[in-house]
């Protein structure tokens, strides 16, 4: 007979402690598991909103004398009540001082105000006035004190004084007179005060920027590099050509070279706008500056200016109270030939040279009363009438430069009212100064002309430095203000 292999049966399920609520949901079992944990997170619960305290000893709270000690000794910052010691009773050695002692220098910075002068600044830090006479005295020679721009720092060492009742003497002065230049002052052996100029190594290479319009050109330029006023400059000697809303796009290429310096200290400054180009969309408009009759003005390639034809107006937003032609007159009371244009404006208005020429007469003229005429280019004058006054320095033989001040809008001679009576003459006819373009620009010629396309060459062969930023132009990479 074989033995009976089989294996023996398992336990049934309900003999088995735990229980897995995953089985057999809903029979006794499975409620008798659910119990189970109910009770368990019940007794979980308990314990843990009411747990027994543990023995511990609490420490005895520290006397006065035992705080003080510990302050004493604790790490802090002084200003926080940090101590270096215990502090204790004074004894029959300690002995009070007649006074307290004083640093024997003092290292401090003064600064040039907005509105200050060189002495002011040194009085405020406490140099006395007999020291300042004689620095002021040694900076003279080597420097303009009163050029100083404001923002201008002092490095001073003031010494030791004999008499509280005394300043404390200057040993030491240290600032940047000039872009290139550093004053030092000290006291030598004898104790006199000299001076030391340290001249600073300068690069005045000009700086290049190029690029693209894109969206904006004066964006880009500024993107590029370059300073809001050579921006706003550049626009404004362009604008006699070039009409920046309709004739400007996108594509089109700016050049610009610009007066620059670098200190060997790290400092940079840029100056005038020397040189511009705009090309594309059929373009090429390129000018340089030159420097004529003690001016700085702009030039095309072919030596002729940028400006060409008169300004529409000698005085900025007048309203044209009469124009040119026949009228009844207001004074004589019949009709007469105006030979100019009137602009109505307040007394006191500037009036401003329409064109570039030079002063022929300036003074009192019958029924035109206070008057100004300019002699121009190709036999062209132009008068101003009825002036209240003359600008400074307005005079015959004056030269002067397209919207320079040369007067402000009064009533004198046969006038009614505040106004500017205005006319053009051309070869000895009055004009109507709207009806024609008068050619008055300024030009130059013969060996001024060469020498300023020599200057031009120089400029158009100046490279580009540095890297290219987002939009492609190239620009200077610059450490400092």
């Amino acid at each position: 007979m074989f033995a009976n292999t089989q294996a023996p049966a398992p336990a049934h399920p309900a003999q088995r402690f735990f229980v897995d609520l995953g089985d057999d949901i809903g029979t006794g079992r499975w409620w008798r598991g659910m119990a189970s944990l109910v009770i368990m997170l019940a007794i979980a619960f308990l314990i843990a909103s009411s747990p027994a305290s543990l023995p511990a000893r609490a420490a005895p709270a520290l006397q006065s004398a035992q705080l003080g000690s510990l302050t004493a000794i604790r790490v802090a910052p002084l200003s926080k009540g940090g101590q270096t010691g215990m502090k204790v009773s004074a004894t029959a050695l300690v002995k009070p001082l007649k006074e307290t002692p004083e640093r024997p220098r003092i290292e401090l910075v003064a600064e040039l105000g907005a509105v200050d002068s060189f002495s002011g600044a040194l009085r405020r830090a406490g140099v006395s006035m007999s020291d300042i006479a004689e620095a002021t005295s040694l900076v003279q020679d080597h420097a303009d004190i009163s050029r100083l721009q404001p923002g201008t720092t002092f490095d001073l060492v003031l010494g030791r004084r004999t008499d509280r009742t005394q300043p404390r003497p200057l040993e030491e002065l240290a600032f940047r007179a000039a872009f290139d230049l550093k004053i030092e002052i000290a006291r030598n052996a004898s104790r006199d005060l000299f001076v030391r100029p340290v001249p600073i190594r300068i690069d005045d290479t000009p700086l290049r920027v190029s690029g693209l319009v894109g969206d904006s050109l004066y964006k880009s330029a500024r993107t590029a590099g370059l300073p809001s006023r050579v921006v706003a400059n550049f626009i404004k000697v362009l604008s006699p050509r070039v009409n920046f809303q309709r004739n400007v796009y996108a594509s089109d290429e700016f050049d610009v070279v610009v007066a620059h310096k670098r200190a060997e200290t790290g400092e940079t400054q840029t100056g005038e706008l020397l040189y511009a180009r705009l090309d594309g969309q059929g373009k090429d408009l390129e000018i340089a500056a030159w420097e004529k009759d003690g001016k700085t003005q702009y030039f095309l390639a072919d030596g002729k200016g940028v400006k060409e034809g008169m300004s529409l107006s000698p005085v900025r937003g007048a309203r044209t109270s009469s124009g040119f032609g026949m009228r009844r007159h207001p004074v004589l009371k019949r009709t007469r030939m105006h030979k100019g244009i009137d602009y109505a404006a307040r007394s006191g208005t500037p009036i401003e040279a329409t064109a570039a020429g030079t002063v022929i007469f300036a003074g009192r003229n019958g029924g035109y009363g206070n008057q100004v005429r300019i002699r121009h280019r190709n036999g062209i004058v132009t008068s101003y009438s009825h002036m209240r006054g003359f600008a400074d320095g307005i005079g015959r033989g004056t030269s002067v430069s397209q919207g320079q001040k040369i007067g402000y809008v009064g009533s004198t001679g046969m006038s009614t009212g505040p106004h500017l009576h205005y006319e053009v003459h051309v070869a000895g006819r009055a004009v109507n100064p709207r009806s024609q373009k008068l050619p008055t620009g300024v030009e130059l010629t013969g060996s001024e002309l060469r020498a300023f396309q020599t200057e031009l060459a120089r400029l158009r062969g100046i490279s580009p430095v540095g890297n290219k930023d987002e939009a492609g132009a190239d620009i200077e990479v610059v450490n400092g203000p």
